[in-house]
C-alpha cells in the first residue's frame, strides 16, 4: 500500500511539473511573438512587465529576465532622441534584470548564452550614454564597448554582437573610430547569420529589423 501511495505521489509530481513547464512555454512563446512585432516604447514596456510576471512564476529560467532586460534597454535606445532625460530608470531596470539572468546560467559552460547577456549589458550602458553623451560618454561608452568585446570573445558568431559592432562603427564619428565601410561589412555578416537562425521560438533571434534599417541608410 505504501509503495502504491508513493508511486501515485511521484506520478502527480511529474504531472504538475510537466503542466507548469508547458504553461511556461506557452506564455513565453506568446510574449516572444509579440516582441517580434514590437515597435513603440509602450509595446516594450508592456512586454517587459509581462516577461517579469513570467519570471516570477518560473524563477529558475534565465530567458524571462533576459527578455525583460532587453525590452528596458531597447526603451532607452528608443528614447535617445526625444526623451533622453527619462532613460535612466529603464537602464537601471535592465541592469537588475540582466544580473538575475546571469545568475541562472553557467558562465563557464554556456558561452553562447553568456554572449547574449553581454549584448544586453552593452545596450543598457549605451543607453546611459544617450542620456547625455558629454557627461556620461566617458564613463559608460568604454563599458559598453568592453561588454561587446566580451560578447565577441564568448561567441564570435553571435549575430546580435555583430549587429551592435556594426552599429558602433556606423554611429561613431570618423575622428573617433567610426567607419561606414566596416559597419556595412559587419552588418552584412550579421544579416547572413540572422538569416540562418530560426525566425521564431524562445531563443534570442532579434536583430533583423535593426540591421535592415542601418543597411538601408548605407546604400
Amino acid at each position: 500500500m505504501k509503495r502504491i501511495f508513493l508511486l501515485i505521489m511521484a506520478m502527480s509530481l511529474v504531472y504538475v511539473t510537466a503542466h507548469a513547464q508547458d504553461a511556461y512555454s506557452q506564455q513565453m512563446q506568446t510574449a516572444v511573438t509579440k516582441l517580434d512585432n514590437a515597435k513603440t516604447v509602450k509595446d516594450y514596456q508592456l512586454l517587459a512587465d509581462n516577461f517579469l510576471r513570467i519570471a516570477d512564476g518560473q524563477k529558475d529560467q534565465w530567458l524571462p529576465y533576459y527578455y525583460a532586460a532587453f525590452c528596458n534597454a531597447k526603451i532607452g535606445w528608443l528614447k535617445q532622441n526625444d526623451d533622453p532625460d527619462n532613460i535612466e530608470p529603464f537602464a537601471n531596470k535592465a541592469a537588475g534584470e540582466i544580473k538575475k539572468a546571469g545568475m541562472l546560467i553557467d558562465t563557464a559552460k554556456q558561452k553562447k548564452e553568456l554572449a547574449e547577456l553581454y549584448c544586453i549589458h552593452m545596450m543598457l550602458n549605451q543607453a546611459r550614454v544617450f542620456i547625455n553623451p558629454q557627461t556620461y560618454g566617458r564613463e559608460y561608452g568604454p563599458t559598453a564597448f568592453n561588454y561587446l568585446q566580451m560578447a565577441k570573445q564568448a561567441d564570435p558568431d553571435n549575430p546580435r554582437m555583430l549587429y551592435l559592432l556594426g552599429w558602433q562603427k556606423f554611429a561613431t564619428p570618423k575622428m573617433w573610430g567610426g567607419d561606414k565601410a566596416q559597419a556595412k561589412q559587419l552588418l552584412t555578416n550579421a544579416k547572413q547569420k540572422l538569416a540562418g537562425e530560426p525566425s521564431a521560438g524562445l531563443a534570442p533571434h532579434w536583430g533583423k529589423k535593426e540591421v535592415e534599417e542601418i543597411l538601408e541608410q548605407l546604400k
